[in-house]
């Protein structure tokens, strides 16, 4: 059995558990044991519900990492996150207690990834092809990026109201990777995200999606954090 922790990777808006698909052979080939969940995204209260539904089945030190919106699932585990050691947050939210994802996504002009969303008769954003590829994630291969439109999990926007309570990541040690072109989250407000969780930062030249244009990265970043925990 493997002495090293287990890495659970937690998919954000208008993505999916395949995703990470990149990141996740190459844990695999370093010998990390690797969950990529899928989370239905039909409210915050669901996803964290999902979260912990997986954390439950580890049994052992585990490090979760998520990205764009899924760091607000990561985040919302509060102070209850089983077996977690430390957070790696991708190009992702990291609210504080009190904020919704709404009100910061309002006190700015639209992205350019999501200024066109296209919501349905059930409440649920989606991203437009043309958005999903030209800025959403713009450094992937168009035709790989048309599958990822393909198989986007659309988000209720009620998720967007949801208010965060106590942070996980004033309880754990946290890492983040800020995209500077992303076109989804502005960078500037993922430093500041970074910067006040005090977690250790890098910054890498990517769009919204460096799980899949970056994956080496990423998976650079993981086992920053896993040496973080094991010193």
């Amino acid at each position: 059995m493997s002495d090293l922790p287990h890495i659970v990777l937690v998919h954000g808006a208008w993505a999916d558990g395949s995703c990470w698909s990149a990141v996740i052979s190459k844990l695999h080939e370093r010998g990390y044991g690797v969950t990529a969940p899928q989370f239905p995204e039909s409210s915050l209260a669901a996803d964290v519900a999902r979260l912990r539904q997986v954390l439950t089945r580890q049994s052992g030190p585990t490090i979760v990492v998520g990205h764009s919106y899924g760091g607000q699932i990561i985040t919302a585990l509060n102070e209850d996150a089983p077996n977690v050691v430390a957070l790696v947050y991708i190009a992702a939210f990291g609210l504080d207690e009190g904020e919704t994802i709404g009100a910061l996504v309002a006190s700015g002009p639209p992205s350019p990834a999501l200024a066109h969303l296209d919501v349905d008769a059930l409440g649920f954003a989606w991203l437009p092809e043309d958005d999903f590829v030209g800025h959403f994630a713009a450094d992937v291969d168009p035709a790989q990026a048309k599958v990822m439109h393909a198989v986007q999990q659309p988000i209720s926007l009620s998720a967007f109201g949801d208010v965060m309570g106590v942070p996980a990541w004033k309880a754990l040690p946290s890492w983040y990777m800020v995209a500077t072109n992303d076109e989804a989250i502005p960078p500037d407000a993922e430093r500041q995200f970074a910067a006040r969780m005090g977690a250790t930062t890098v910054e890498v030249a990517s769009s919204h999606v460096p799980m899949v244009s970056r994956p080496d990265e990423v998976v650079a970043l993981i086992e920053a954090a896993v040496a973080g925990v094991s010193s």
